[in-house]
């Protein structure tokens, strides 16, 4: 009973995080496309490349928080005769396209930083300044609700692509501000290539922890030999080898395993050992495990 009331548990606690997550990724949709458009708006308003450039800067954003969402919402479909494991993964390919979009965007507008650092355009800083004020309280309070759910690969990325944006806006704001006291055009681009490093620099390891779990590496946060440990340190188990531990999901690891189990314990006795070593590794952030008894330690 101890052991099903466990699993119960921590199956309710997942569905009960991506039931969040997804209320938190509509708020954050509808909060950062109306700023897009009321961006957009004001850049065709003041013929300013700075706030349009911007704007499709974050209409980007925008649609990788859409991707993660129809990603969770495809992960819940149920696994069948092909896809035995489920949608789950999907999961995971959202957090690495998230990741590659958010660098090669980065790319795209530190080039243009770069080129406008040798030839400097003239720009409303004023304007410029209060739109990117807005864009400040947008981005922080998105920004927040995901952050409060970091340990989830997606909220993660939505969370570094939304505080990328506002540091992108504060540096826009001081840009803005200097440049309508000084008219020293440069200033801009410049601001903009230092947040820029800062954002390679907080993205490189989103980039890192989404391939590894694409290419079915030990999860972020678990040690194989910590986990023979758990499985060893179970009564009667003698020996563990053959172990693989994955990401079926951003919030969910699998394990399959080779046991050898003391040979005068009947089989019975020999499957609770086996139940007994999933409720540990159920408290060890394995979440779905197949183990294999095994005869000997080859």
């Amino acid at each position: 009973m101890e052991h099903n009331h466990s699993h119960q548990h921590a199956h309710s606690h997942s569905v009960a995080v991506n039931s969040s997550n997804k209320n938190v990724f509509l708020i954050g949709i509808g909060l950062n496309m109306a700023f897009v458009l009321a961006e957009a708006i004001a850049g065709f308003t003041y013929n300013s490349m700075a706030l349009l450039t911007d704007a499709g800067h974050n209409l980007s954003d925008v649609a990788s928080l859409v991707v993660s969402l129809v990603a969770f919402w495809i992960a819940k479909r149920q696994s069948n005769a092909v896809y035995t494991y489920g949608f789950r993964k999907t999961t995971v390919l959202a957090a690495l396209v998230n990741a590659i979009v958010l660098l090669v965007a980065i790319g795209i507008i530190g080039y243009e930083a770069f080129t406008r650092l040798f030839k400097p355009e003239p720009v409303e800083g004023g304007v410029i300044a209060w739109v990117a004020a807005i864009g400040i309280v947008i981005n922080s309070v998105s920004a927040f609700l995901f952050f409060r759910q970091k340990n989830e690969l997606n909220s993660r990325a939505a969370y570094l692509h939304l505080f990328a944006d506002a540091l992108v806006s504060l540096g826009v704001v001081i840009a803005g501000i200097v440049i309508s006291k000084t008219n020293l055009y440069w200033i801009d681009p410049a601001i903009g290539l230092v947040i820029m490093v800062v954002i390679v620099a907080s993205t490189w390891g989103l980039l890192r922890d989404s391939f590894k779990m694409t290419i079915d590496a030990i999860p972020a946060g678990i040690e194989l030999e910590a986990i023979k440990k758990v499985i060893t340190g179970v009564p009667h188990v003698r020996y563990v080898h053959h172990v693989h531990v994955w990401s079926l999901s951003t919030t969910e690891n699998a394990l399959t395993a080779h046991v050898v189990i003391d040979e005068q314990l009947p089989f019975d006795e020999k499957l609770k050992v086996i139940a007994e070593i999933k409720h540990e590794l159920e408290h060890n952030n394995i979440h779905h495990s197949t183990i294999e008894i095994a005869k000997s330690a080859h």
